[in-house]
């Protein structure tokens, strides 16, 4: 069901081509962009009239309006299941413990006496936040995106989420639920790239965003793509990934079940157990069986995820060759279950989120941690975080200098300045002084 590759002895390098031997999904947006092109392009031209007919053609159910009434995410909330009022309630509470902690506040340096500057930390004035609606309904990515939006102090967050023609038209009702719950009551029934270029171009219905952020599937990464410049992103996020690094300590009944549950996502989402045991990598060999039959998506999404060319069991000498193995990868979710697994956890490098231990799965952090879940895919995790409120603020700096203290780093500046063919710089600090530039100490 699941590939072995043995990167034991002189199998293991070092580098980028460590990185190409390790499994990944194929997920080719530049080859998506050019059929959303012509999508965004229409709403760009045809606004909401777009929308409509997108959802027609892409979801099978004519929109009256692509704004979500009020009473609808009212009734929404209304006809939630107590029990997942609760848990969304619960996990809202973590989510704000843990993003409310992140604040910016705005910093004074001193430079030199009468030189300052101030960094001050401005939020993104409107966002527009996807939740996707395919294969399932992901109440917890909205929490995911809005929560970090508002913590951060966005005045305008709208969401947009697919329309569902089992639900008239509307997105799925717990994502309503989940709106409602969080206070956003600007909701469109809108999916794919079209949400995207909705928030980008911006229509009769919907204004304009600043920035884009939320999971979803090729067509939303290559729309991002496509308005890179236009708006600020998130990330170009492509199929879920699991990385787990283990020892014999490790049970392979959790390791087998936490595989599963990544691989449920979707066909291309990407399992991998990275570990110096063999005997290990049998026994959840063995353990997928059993459990991987007992569950409910198996042939459109399990059986293809693990069997995929994104999954594997690396086999690799100890742990240290284990880590230069994860790190290679840049995990999105990487799990370590080792004896010591914290320590080990510090070592760390590249990885979206870290899940030290067996009592830490990726599940948790999906729903309940407090954790963002929305997290760099495919390796980005080498250069890019996951969503926070920093992902929405941006940081200014305000310079405060005295004549004095101008006067005192006048002549650097016009040596430098001079030194890059640039003199209308010196001059505007010679101006200043009537042309004198004082000489420093």
């Amino acid at each position: 069901m699941i590939s072995r590759i043995d990167l034991r002895g002189d199998a293991l390098v070092e580098g980028p081509a460590l990185r190409d031997l390790l499994p990944r999904a194929d997920f080719d947006v530049q080859a998506a962009l050019d059929k959303v092109r012509p999508i965004c392009e229409d709403v760009h031209h045809r606004g909401d009239a777009a929308l409509i007919d997108a959802a027609e053609r892409f979801d099978g159910v004519r929109l009256d309006q692509v704004r979500v009434p009020a009473a609808a995410l009212t009734r929404a909330l209304e006809e939630l299941d107590p029990a997942v009022r609760a848990a969304l309630e619960e996990s809202i509470r973590r989510a704000r413990t843990v993003h409310r902690a992140q604040r910016r506040s705005t910093h004074t340096t001193q430079v030199v006496p009468g030189g300052t500057v101030t960094e001050k930390w401005v939020p993104v004035e409107r966002v527009g936040l996807y939740a996707p609606g395919g294969r399932s309904v992901y109440p917890s990515s909205v929490i995911m995106n809005v929560v970090p939006a508002q913590e951060a102090g966005v005045e305008s967050v709208a969401l947009a989420s697919p329309a569902q023609a089992d639900f008239g038209g509307l997105p799925h009702p717990t994502i309503l639920a989940a709106c409602a719950l969080l206070g956003v009551d600007e909701v469109y029934a809108a999916g794919g790239a079209t949400a995207v270029a909705m928030f980008a171009y911006g229509t009769e219905s919907c204004a304009p965003a600043n920035m884009v952020t939320g999971p979803g599937n090729i067509w939303v990464a290559a729309a991002k793509r496509y308005f890179t410049g236009k708006i600020g992103i998130d990330a170009e996020a492509g199929p879920t990934e699991i990385a787990v690094l283990a020892d014999d300590t490790a049970d392979p009944v959790h390791i087998a079940s936490d595989l599963i549950s990544q691989a449920e996502h979707d066909p291309l989402a990407a399992a991998v157990l990275v570990t110096d045991s063999a005997d290990l990598a049998e026994a959840v060999e063995k353990e997928l069986q059993p459990q991987v039959a007992a569950s409910k998506h198996v042939e459109d999404r399990i059986v293809p995820a693990l069997s995929g060319r994104q999954s594997a069991i690396v086999l690799v000498d100890g742990i240290e060759e284990g880590l230069k193995v994860v790190d290679a990868y840049g995990a999105e979710h990487l799990e370590i279950q080792t004896a010591d697994a914290a320590a080990v956890a510090d070592r760390v490098r590249n990885a979206g989120a870290i899940f030290i231990g067996p009592w830490a799965p990726v599940s948790l952090g999906d729903y309940a941690a407090g954790s963002n879940h929305v997290l760099p895919t495919g390796g980005c995790a080498c250069h890019s975080s996951g969503l926070s409120v920093q992902s929405f603020l941006r940081g200014i700096h305000i310079v405060d200098y005295t004549r004095e203290a101008l006067a005192d780093v006048a002549h650097h500046v016009v040596t430098l300045a001079e030194a890059e063919d640039l003199p209308a710089h010196g001059a505007a600090i010679k101006a200043r002084f009537d042309w004198k530039v004082p000489q420093g100490k």
